[in-house]
């Protein structure tokens, strides 16, 4: 088998260290012995955002942020079911991310970060989500292992019962707030119930070919009324 080579790290601001490594044509970030992405692992980044646009319709001018850039699958699918009055906001914490996707995986990105359509804010997802109520069709989060997060402890925050009352006052009416985990999680599904979501949770597999381990994606819509049910 092929040795992996490390191409670079990364410090994760309030958390551990990445390391990027190539494996031939292939790449992996790693977190300690964690492979938390891989660019043989696409299909279930792919399905955040196209079940997100499949659940959007037909709208236009469609306003999106996607939290965490990862290996760009997810900005990648977007920009191919969006229009081109779409607009994309990536909002990415770890700087090197986004140098890797121009520098060594620059094949991959395909040339999605220079998009007329997509604007990269280097800092904290939630950061957004708090400034602008009522501006976004959709909220794609995909910035750590899920709600059980292994990255940093400060990604815990979205997931609690105050980081999903400010993504919903982020969202426009019928918008989607989806989240992307690499298992279930019954005792978050309940939360997004209890903070007035509609809720629905989706199995998805890793790879785009259908094989692999079975990723969660949860699509919650806002209840009209927002009560709990």
């Amino acid at each position: 088998m092929t040795p992996r080579e490390l191409i670079g790290t990364a410090a994760v601001p309030g958390g551990q260290e990445l390391r990027l490594f190539r494996r031939g044509g292939d790449y992996m970030i790693v977190l300690d012995r964690n492979e938390l992405m891989s660019s043989r692992m696409s299909g279930s980044e792919e399905a955040l955002a196209v079940m997100t646009c499949e659940r959007l319709g037909k709208r236009g001018g469609v306003q999106m942020l996607v939290g965490g850039y990862g290996m760009g699958f997810t900005l990648r699918a977007a920009l191919a079911k969006l229009g081109a009055d779409a607009r994309i906001t990536v909002a990415e914490l770890v700087p090197e991310i986004i140098e890797w996707a121009r520098g060594p995986m620059v094949e991959l990105a395909a040339g999605c970060l220079d998009d007329p359509r997509v604007e990269v804010v280097m800092g904290d997802v939630a950061d957004l989500i708090g400034a602008r109520p009522h501006a976004y069709d959709a909220i794609l989060l995909d910035v750590d292992n899920g709600p059980d997060g292994l990255t940093r402890e400060g990604n815990d925050q979205l997931y609690t019962t105050r980081g999903l009352a400010a993504a919903k006052a982020a969202l426009k009416p019928g918008g989607v707030l989806a989240i992307w985990s690499a298992g279930s999680d019954d005792v978050f599904a309940r939360r997004l119930g209890s903070a007035g979501f509609t809720v629905d949770e989706v199995a998805v597999k890793a790879r785009s070919n259908g094989k692999g381990p079975r990723h969660v994606i949860w699509f919650a819509t806002p209840r009209v009324g927002g009560g709990r049910r």
